[in-house]
């Protein structure tokens, strides 16, 4: 007859590091504006937005990822998925697993990380695009060719060391985050690429040793 046996499960508590980083090559950057959501938005219910010309610096200003005080920043989820997209570069990880066991922490309501590192304001590109329906069209986008970060990183420790997210974080870099990275779906480049800097983590919170 068989018989139970009860198990003990440990509660996972995750550890937060903060890791330093700094932008091998430009940054570009391409946020929804107020503007464009409304003309989405009346689209999507059947209505027409009205046809109006170009205005390139609205459209360059609107592009811009805005911390509550003003400050830059960009989505704490593209640097998740940068660091998800890495996991394609070890054995004994899966993307899955990364997907569920780490996560990138921002700031406000938008929860972006805060971009550093930069000495000049960000410049505005004039890009010839092809939309969705292959038309072709002019985007106008914000550009930083300096820019570091300090990301907060949550990660559970039962399954990734700090070494490994350390490891993790580096390896984003080679993808990049942002318009035309290298594993962009479309019009991918060689732009938002990054790397960690050398003695630039701290720990926040730890896990405590287990007794």
């Amino acid at each position: 007859m068989a018989t139970s046996v009860a198990t003990s499960l440990t509660k996972i508590v995750p550890t937060v590091v903060q890791i330093e980083i700094e932008g091998l090559t430009p940054l570009i950057c391409n946020n929804f504006s107020q503007k464009m959501k409304e003309k989405m938005r009346l689209a999507q219910s059947g209505g027409k937005p009205p046809k109006e010309p170009k205005d390139p610096a609205a459209l360059f200003e609107g592009a811009k990822y805005l911390l509550p005080d003003g400050s830059y920043g960009f989505p704490a989820a593209g640097f998740k998925g940068a660091c998800v997209s890495a996991g394609r570069f070890f054995n004994g990880i899966t993307m899955t697993a990364l997907r569920q066991g780490i996560f990138v922490h921002g700031e406000g309501p938008d929860q972006l990380v805060r971009l550093t590192g930069f000495t000049d304001e960000p410049i505005m590109r004039e890009d010839a695009v092809r939309n969705a329906t292959g038309v072709a069209d002019l985007r106008y986008r914000p550009m930083f060719e300096n820019w570091g970060a300090t990301i907060k990183v949550e990660f559970i420790s039962s399954l990734l060391s700090l070494d490994s997210v350390i490891s993790i974080v580096d390896a984003a870099g080679i993808g990049g985050i942002g318009e035309w990275r290298p594993t962009a779906p479309r019009s991918n480049g060689d732009y938002g690429r990054f790397r960690t800097v050398e003695g630039g983590v701290s720990i926040l919170e730890e896990a405590p040793e287990a007794t």
